[in-house]
């Protein structure tokens, strides 16, 4: 019974806050989309007089979220839009949600949008599309074992069973591990709900998945799980927030607000807001 009532504690917190999670966590934008090079300097005049700035997302924990609690939008990248929107002269951030991997499609051609924001890590192939603002913060993989575990190093990993979840970079990570005999066996998992269960209950010995994404879920769940340390990440990112390529004054703006929230530690606070410590700050600007 107790491990029954566990179990539903568990996803109930997840379904909580991860509406739409296991949908878009291993999504992929696609990269066959053609950029918005419009020259369009003006965009923050245009937009101003509507008082809210429209961020296009996917609905991801604890990135960008609807908080059940008072039905607003929240979250790391909200609540850092929100700093930013203030600076401009917006009365408050609204969401438009879509999946992961339309992201970038609808930014570039949804004028009602203004960027978009959803944990996006920052890579070359992506600035092709859209350019980015100022780094944000880090993030990579994370192993989550139990709390009392045979697990200890990642050097045990070699006779442990682990799961990633289906789609996932990181489960590609873990048939890597596999194929070079670090791990012994590799079990796929639908979502990531399904995932901290079957670590939970000892059905398997380990998870792979997105660091922050793991630190918020262990940091709101009380679950007696652990991210494995020390760690060293071998898929390791930079999170920034999209923009039009046209957007040339938005950018400029936005990166001058980023640089003063890291300087006077906003962005550090928002951080620790949601479980995170300063080992995801990124202090440079480019």
């Amino acid at each position: 019974m107790k491990r029954n009532y566990k179990k539903i504690i568990i996803l109930f917190l997840l379904l909580i806050n991860c509406i739409g999670f296991s949908k878009v966590c291993s999504a992929k934008i696609t990269n066959t989309l053609t950029p918005n090079t419009t020259e369009n300097n003006n965009k923050i005049e245009q937009i101003k007089d509507k008082k809210v700035f429209t961020v296009l997302t996917s609905n991801l924990a604890p990135f960008s979220f609807i908080d059940p609690k008072t039905d607003e939008p929240t979250g790391i990248d909200i609540d850092i839009m929100n700093e930013i929107a203030k600076e401009l002269g917006f009365n408050k951030v609204d969401m438009k949600i879509v999946p992961f991997s339309d992201l970038f499609e609808k930014l570039n051609s949804d004028d009602s949008t203004y960027v978009a924001a959803s944990g996006i890590i920052i890579t070359d192939k992506r600035k092709e599309l859209v350019d980015f603002t100022y780094p944000l913060y880090k993030q990579s993989e994370a192993i989550i074992v139990p709390k009392v575990s045979r697990i200890n190093f990642v050097e045990d990993l070699k006779d442990a069973v682990v799961g990633a979840q289906k789609g996932s970079v990181y489960l590609d990570l873990a048939e890597k591990w596999k194929k070079e005999g670090k791990v012994k066996d590799v079990i796929v998992f639908d979502d990531i709900p399904e995932l901290l269960t079957a670590i939970s209950f000892k059905k398997i010995d380990a998870g792979i998945m997105d660091s922050i994404i793991g630190q918020y879920l262990l940091f709101k769940g009380n679950l007696y799980l652990k991210i494995l340390e020390p760690y060293t990440p071998e898929y390791p990112g930079i999170v920034g927030i999209a923009v039009r390529k046209n957007d040339v004054n938005l950018l400029n703006s936005m990166n001058k607000k980023i640089d003063e929230m890291k300087k006077d530690r906003t962005i550090q606070k928002i951080l620790a807001k949601y479980g995170l410590g300063q080992e995801y700050l990124v202090n440079d600007s480019n």
